[in-house]
């Protein structure tokens, strides 16, 4: 089970941590996917971090601006959001895949429920 929190209302500019707990199996055998959807479009690839931790990769537009990371210890994975803007309004979800980051959320087994995070002007 992937439980996501952390999400909420920030205005432009502001920044937001969201958290995505693993439960019931351990972190350090998935790859972990952050994703998101914003009203009336599909679901897009935000970042990913592999099992180790070591390897990250993110969209186009969460470069420079969102980071990844995860706390193995517990049993974690956080996506950092910083100088967020309007168009960063979504409802975020994290994934794991037991294979390799990906940017095709097919790829993914286990997916959490969502948390949504709303950027106001």
């Amino acid at each position: 089970q992937l439980v996501e929190s952390g999400g909420g209302s920030v205005q432009f500019g502001g920044s937001l941590t969201l958290s995505c707990v693993l439960s019931g199996f351990t972190s350090d055998d998935y790859a972990i996917g952050w994703f998101r959807r914003a009203p009336g479009k599909g679901r897009e690839f935000v970042a990913g971090i592999n099992r180790s931790g070591v390897n990250k990769e993110y969209s186009g537009s969460a470069t420079g601006r969102f980071t990844v990371s995860r706390d193995k210890g517990k049993n974690t994975v956080y996506l950092r959001m910083n100088m967020v803007k309007p168009e960063d309004t979504a409802v975020y979800y994290c994934a794991a895949s037991d294979e390799f980051i990906s940017r095709d959320s097919g790829e993914y087994e286990f997916w959490g429920q969502g948390t949504q995070v709303t950027v106001s002007a």
